[in-house]
């Protein structure tokens, strides 16, 4: 499934490197947590679903590292570079074993059906 993605070779040189650094930190911050953790959510303030994500992790007593990005009105920047990193419009994001399996309703579909507890274990 190849995305639609700008070729480096269509970005003037000047400006290469201010895209590659702008806000990198939270798209390493969140690499490492995803490299150190089986189940990682992304999430925001005032956004119910990623606390309805963890709710259904911590019913099921599975652990997960959560990492959260501002609310509607502030961080939306950085929060913007790691929609621009995944692909994935909204939050939360959700990462399992490394791989991006989308946000909370994949997760509840994954959890009924039993692949979270098959990939997990």
């Amino acid at each position: 499934m190849p995305r639609s993605i700008l070729d480096e070779a269509q970005i003037h040189p000047a400006i290469r490197q201010h895209i590659s650094e702008r806000h990198a930190d939270i798209v390493k911050e969140v690499q490492a947590a995803i490299a150190n953790n089986a189940i990682v959510v992304v999430g925001m303030r005032q956004n119910p679903y990623p606390r309805k994500a963890r709710k259904a992790l911590d019913a099921l007593n599975t652990p997960y590292k959560y990492l959260e990005y501002g609310g509607y009105l502030s961080q939306w920047r950085a929060r913007t570079a790691l929609k621009m990193w995944t692909g994935w419009p909204t939050y939360p994001m959700i990462f399992v074993k490394g791989t991006l399996i989308g946000g909370f309703s994949e997760l509840r579909g994954l959890i009924d059906s039993g692949e979270l507890a098959r990939t997990i274990s």
